[in-house]
């Protein structure tokens, strides 16, 4: 898909922003190259000025110029208008929001579209981009999900998990004599003392449980697909997977370039601010 110039002809910087429910990830587009990210922990609430704030002092680090166009994943409703808000102060273009009314590119095979969450879909966007389709994406954060694209490239649907970390603090939580505990996978299955024995209760609980998902959805799928593995706890679980996995860190950043470029091509989407 071609990009759209500015006025000078020059291909526009595109901000992506992921904003989940432990971490918030920023990424800077120019044509298809990513250019620099930023992360940060997301709030439990914060104002317009705040995000703007923390937008500018990020493009700074990075040594990035002023963006012209943006687009957001936002799973956190009480935080869209701000981030919102924000963009629209940063960016010298348009405000993209992933939700009802924008244009995905991929048909969405689930009983109801809307239900599904932004960076969910971008998950799956970017895996049929780069690894064709059929693809099963694992993306482990606040919550482990599973998104299947299914042989036609379309979104099929998927698995909703808590995460490994959510696990580790409930656990910790709900019994007394239980610790927090450092999440890393113990020398041996079987644990000689209280913290190891939670690790492999919690972390290679999580990997047996992935692999075991995986393999149900292969079943029902019909065919192998490649594994690709995104999130906060990505580079740690990866390799602890039975299944042959490719790690891609900035799977959700890239799909919300993709979306855009799609908006972009097409004239659609959502009006600046």
């Amino acid at each position: 898909m071609a990009e759209q110039m500015d006025a000078r002809g020059e291909q526009p910087l595109v901000l992506t922003v992921d904003v989940g429910n432990t971490t918030t990830r920023l990424g800077v587009f120019c044509t298809d190259e990513i250019q620099g990210t930023w992360e940060l922990t997301t709030p439990a609430s914060l104002t317009a000025d705040e995000v703007y704030a923390q937008v500018v002092r990020a493009l700074d680090m990075l040594g990035i110029g002023v963006p012209h166009d943006a687009i957001l994943a936002c799973v956190v409703p009480s935080l869209t208008d701000a981030w919102r808000q924000a963009l629209t102060r940063a960016c010298t273009g348009r405000v993209y929001v992933v939700g009802p009314g924008l244009k995905t590119g991929i048909p969405m095979r689930c009983d109801d579209p809307s239900e599904v969450g932004a960076d969910r879909v971008a998950d799956a966007v970017a895996a049929r981009a780069s690894y064709g389709a059929p693809v099963v994406v694992v993306d482990l954060g606040t919550t482990t999900t599973i998104e299947v694209v299914d042989a036609d490239g379309a979104f099929a649907g998927g698995v909703i998990a808590p995460g490994v970390a959510l696990g580790a603090r409930s656990l910790a939580a709900a019994a007394a004599r239980l610790p927090v505990i450092e999440l890393r996978a113990p020398s041996s299955v079987i644990g000689r003392n209280t913290c190891s024995a939670m690790q492999s209760g919690v972390v290679l609980g999580e990997v047996a449980r992935i692999d075991g998902l995986v393999d149900a959805v292969m079943r029902e799928l019909g065919a192998a697909a490649p594994v690709v593995v995104t999130g906060d706890g990505a580079s740690g679980l990866a390799p602890l997977l039975a299944h042959e996995t490719v790690l891609d860190e900035a799977l959700t950043l890239r799909g919300l370039h993709t979306i855009w470029k799609y908006n972009v091509k097409w004239g659609r989407g959502a009006a600046r601010g």
